[in-house]
């Protein structure tokens, strides 16, 4: 069957008729899609007191460290240390073989004896020879030798004596303790192994692990104020991870006595009593001396700032809640938290979370769970944030990488 041009004609007109209204609702959900906000994070940047502190990477230092040698020699008989045991001073660390050295303190006490028989019979020879002497029945010469012989004596118990503390002590020393409080090493020579005296082998190492020291090196332009603020008391250093957790706390004790020529810098020394142990011999972690406070500062959680091309920036949601992209300065803070010298005023909210779905511009709301450092909602006074938010919790660690604290300028 034949369909007539008319109707052709007809439904060509339908088509033109609605293909405007479709492309307008095509433009539309576009236009609805481009506007719709981008959800993000956000807190308030606020003012508050922060430490100044000096920052530098430190190393840890045992307070003592004693490489044990044997000072007698012979097969080492007991091994009464293991690897990574804690021992006190005076511990007993090894045995070795003790009957040479018995022996020879039994040696020395026989001629100590022998001798001291001989003294006593010398005296009274002499005291025989004297009573003969004034009868004229001996000689002065008789007299003389007999006194000789009692003095002579009198020398070799003295010699004897001495040689029994030597005996004594050889023996004392096959007993081999610990000279300090610590921790030992891995043992290095077993029970079994043949030693000598002052061998070059070391049998085990202890170190001293509390206290324990960290030393760190620091520009030397911030001498005269480490000097200034440490002939006035006692200054406070803290020793952190590269992740800003605390490990402990403890006090400067020493400034060394020239700078180094090659790097500028002049070498500290503190001690921490690293009562819960996390301060390990070799390790490095990050020093912070404190000098003093700065009042006012600008405080941000550290995830607010990102680095860019151009510099750290920061994006700040301005009051129509379109977002606008700022270059900021700042040093680390207090709390895995970042000091803004430039860039963001106090009161101002900045993005923590969501930044790479902005640019300059981006229509935003904050999503429930957002907060400001003192811990009040950012988004409270907003009508897209109304819900009650959870608590952020602690700052991400630094976006910088820097230690905690303001560094002195």
């Amino acid at each position: 069957m034949t369909i007539p041009r008319s109707s052709h004609l007809l439904v060509l007109a339908l088509l033109l008729a609605l293909a405007p209204l479709a492309a307008c609702g095509r433009g539309d959900a576009t236009d609805a899609k481009a506007k719709r906000p981008i959800p993000v994070q956000a807190a308030v940047a606020q003012l508050a007191d922060v430490p100044v502190l000096v920052s530098a990477v430190g190393n840890v230092e045992a307070y003592a460290s004693v490489a044990v040698k044997p000072q007698v020699g012979g097969a080492i008989s007991r091994q009464l240390v293991k690897d990574g045991q804690d021992v006190k001073k005076g511990t007993a660390l090894f045995v070795i073989d003790q009957r040479t050295y018995q022996a020879a303190v039994q040696e020395a006490l026989a001629k100590l004896q022998k001798d001291q028989a001989q003294a006593v019979k010398a005296e009274d020879d002499l005291k025989r020879f004297r009573a003969l002497f004034e009868q004229g029945a001996v000689s002065r010469e008789q007299l003389e030798q007999m006194q000789t012989n009692a003095e002579s004596l009198r020398a070799s118990l003295a010699l004897d004596r001495a040689q029994v503390e030597q005996a004594r002590l050889q023996l004392g020393y096959a007993t081999i303790a610990s000279p300090i409080d610590g921790r030992a090493g891995n043992v290095l020579l077993h029970e079994g192994n043949l030693v000598k005296a002052n061998d070059d082998r070391v049998l085990v190492v202890i170190n001293q692990i509390e206290p324990i020291f960290i030393t760190f090196a620091v520009p030397e332009v911030h001498l005269p104020e480490i000097q200034r603020q440490a002939s006035s008391g006692q200054l406070k250093v803290e020793a952190r991870t590269a992740e800003s957790e605390l490990l402990d706390t403890g006090r400067l004790t020493s400034i060394d006595n020239s700078v180094d020529k090659a790097t500028g810098t002049i070498r500290l020394k503190a001690e921490f009593t690293n009562k819960e142990r996390k301060l390990w011999p070799g390790q490095f972690v990050r020093a912070h001396l404190r000098l003093a406070e700065r009042q006012g500062a600008i405080l941000v959680p550290a995830q607010a700032v990102q680095n860019g091309v151009s510099g750290p920036y920061a994006f700040v949601i301005k009051d129509d809640m379109t977002v606008e992209m700022r270059q900021v300065a700042t040093s680390p803070g207090p709390d895995q938290m970042l000091v803004v010298d430039k860039g963001v005023a106090a009161g101002e909210k900045v993005v923590t979370d969501g930044q790479l779905m902005l640019v300059p511009g981006t229509l935003v709301e904050i999503k429930p769970g957002a907060q400001q450092a003192g811990g009040k909602p950012a988004g409270q006074d907003n009508a897209s944030a109304s819900k009650a938010p959870d608590p952020a919790g602690s700052a991400a660690a630094n976006a910088t990488g820097k230690p905690v604290g303001k560094p002195a300028q």
